[in-house]
């Protein structure tokens, strides 16, 4: 629940402390930090009423999702077993409640009154700059410093830390690569603000989640294509950047949406003060002689996974595009063995995108348990990108995003012109070499039993899943069976691969589903294929995590298709092995 206890009464639960009352035994729930709450004591307490003067870049943001928790050693390094002293750092997704962040909702151009959806719904005039400032802020990630008490159990966070940190859309960051592309891929994030592209701004719609072996945080760039439009009028970018930005949902037409409605938050439209382009970054029309003066290249400097490091507040955060450039959900890494380089697989949220790939070129060493941002450039900014094929027979392949593969470099639809495009237009690059589209990728899990990798497919609609354009690994079109939620493939399932002798670099695997979501009732010919009953039913798997200390395979969904009986729901379990399951025909 957000910290809204004022605004709802959700039941005759007294929500009047922040314990619920009703824990299990043995347990106890309690907010840690919502919405909203400062991370300074010169920070008022969150109003809830919108009434806040600040511009939220010091209180906590909104709509959390992926985190991870970091202990500390007396050296302020990460450490890698428990100390006293902790921080957790927490993504901020959407600004899909942007207008509870002020006292009468969001105020259109003509001084009206919207309530905003998360991409936006405006009529295109000039928008106040103190409620965009705050909606700006409230995005990107949060890092506090746990309380602490004996034995380990939190009390909360400090307020006034120095560790506590806002990562949001306006922080400095450095824009990192392989050396032998360095160059090109700077030049893509050439913008007014950095003409020489060495470094770009903040991060925006920050969904799943990662950690990495070296004790730093990865924040995946989800949903981040929406916020961006032009003014009617303006001068359009040439062609290719247009083809570029087609494949990401990025306005190519000004005005972008319909019926006078704009498909974004109007960041773009308020003043910027005297030598400041905090707003007019949002603007992606081309009116400059070149890319450097205008911010037509602002698409491109989102879109990937960006690594911070929690324990240190003075470091700056890296955008890591050897990672490539897509809608990230969720970057775990494989089995970390000395001696061997070290993988990391991701998800492309959106629906018939990809599942990736990245090995480090270098060989994991052990040493580097808390080496920061410097242990980050080592291992992330050289290494080899991939995208997945799920071939019938249960076998895969890595295909290597590369500008030699023939396949990239003769690619009609998007010319590229050297490797730095590939990584900054990864979708176009997938495209080309004929991965599998998926029922729309989110969070990964590595089992740590025995390294096998489990990937979430939340879910595909009528318009890219039906009978006819089904595929092993994507298998069901389906109605949904009470005639409410569509058709496609509504209720998503769970995929798991095992790469071939175990090994990182493997560019070949073998796959099976591990679980198709659906309700109990629903046809097992078709839908309910895995059998569950009315203990076990999910629907849209999302968020995956292995416990060390039991095995169990935790399961979180982000349902909208399952509402006659429930909305999301909390699963555990058993894991098992890839091949350990049975062959099914599927009906379609």
């Amino acid at each position: 629940f957000f910290k809204q206890k004022t605004a709802y009464e959700i039941s005759t639960r007294d929500w009047s402390s922040d314990v619920c009352s009703s824990d299990p035994a043995g347990y106890t729930a309690r907010v840690l930090h919502a919405t909203g709450d400062p991370l300074d004591n010169s920070v008022a307490a969150y109003s809830n009423a919108g009434t806040e003067l600040d511009d939220w870049s010091r209180r906590i943001g909104d709509h959390h999702d992926g985190m991870e928790l970091y202990y500390l050693d007396a050296n302020n390094k990460v450490s890698t077993s428990a100390t006293t002293r902790a921080v957790i750092a927490i993504n901020h997704e959407s600004s899909a409640d942007a207008h509870f962040f002020h006292p009468n909702g969001q105020t259109s151009g003509t001084n009206t009154r919207l309530k905003f959806d998360q991409f936006g719904s405006w009529d295109g005039g000039a928008r106040p700059a103190d409620e965009v400032r705050k909606e700006i802020n409230h995005h990107g990630v949060s890092i506090v410093e746990l309380d602490l008490a004996a034995g380990g159990s939190i009390n909360g966070y400090k307020v006034g830390s120095a560790l506590n940190r806002r990562i949001n859309p306006n922080t400095e960051v450095a824009v990192t690569g392989p050396a032998a592309h360095l160059a090109g891929i700077r030049t893509l994030f050439a913008t007014k603000f950095s003409p020489d592209g060495s470094k770009a701004r903040g991060t925006l719609n920050n969904c799943g989640s990662g950690r990495t072996p070296w004790g730093t945080f990865l924040t995946c760039e989800e949903n981040w294509a929406f916020y961006f439009n032009m003014p009617t009028g303006s001068t359009l970018p040439d062609a290719k950047t247009i083809a570029g930005r087609s494949r990401y949902g990025v306005a190519t037409t000004a005005p972008a949406g319909s019926a006078g409605k704009f498909l974004s938050q109007g960041w773009y439209t308020p003043a910027d003060a005297a030598g400041e382009t905090a707003f007019a970054r949002w603007n992606i029309a081309a009116p400059g002689a070149t890319a450097s003066d205008d911010f037509r290249n602002e698409p491109h400097t989102f879109g990937y996974n960006l690594e911070i490091d929690p324990a240190n507040p003075l470091s700056v955060p890296a955008k890591r595009v050897a990672m490539g450039r897509f809608a990230h959900e969720a970057a775990v890494h494989g089995k970390v063995e000395s001696g061997k380089p070290i993988a990391f697989y991701m998800g492309c949220d959106s629906r018939n995108e990809y599942i990736y790939k990245f090995v480090t070129r270098e060989n994991w060493n052990p040493a580097d348990a808390s080496g920061g941002m410097a242990a980050g450039d080592k291992y992330l900014n050289e290494g080899k990108l991939y995208v997945a094929r799920f071939n019938e027979d249960g076998s895969g392949q890595w295909l290597e995003l590369d500008y030699a593969v023939p396949a990239i470099r003769d690619y009609k639809t998007f010319v590229f012109a050297n490797q730095a495009e590939v990584y900054v237009f990864a979708r176009h690059a997938a495209d080309a070499v004929g991965a599998t589209k998926m029922d729309r990728p989110e969070w990964g899990a590595v089992n740590p039993a025995n390294g096998e990798i489990y990937f979430c497919l939340t879910n595909n609609n009528s318009s890219n899943r039906k009978p006819g354009t089904t595929n092993a690994a994507n298998p069901r079109a389906y109605a949904d069976p009470d005639g409410n939620k569509g058709s496609g493939n509504p209720n998503g399932h769970i995929i798991r691969f095992r790469e071939t002798g175990d090994a990182s670099t493997a560019t070949t695997f073998r796959w099976d589903i591990f679980a198709f979501g659906s309700e109990e009732d629903a046809d097992p010919a078709s839908v309910n294929v895995s059998r569950l009953t009315a203990g076990n039913s999910f629907s849209s798997p999302d968020g995956l995590w292995f416990s060390r200390a039991t095995g169990i395979l935790w399961i979180e969904t982000d349902d909208g298709a399952f509402t006659d009986e429930t909305n999301c729901m909390l699963l555990a379990a058993v894991p098992g092995e890839v091949g350990d399951g049975g062959s099914y025909a599927i009906t379609n």
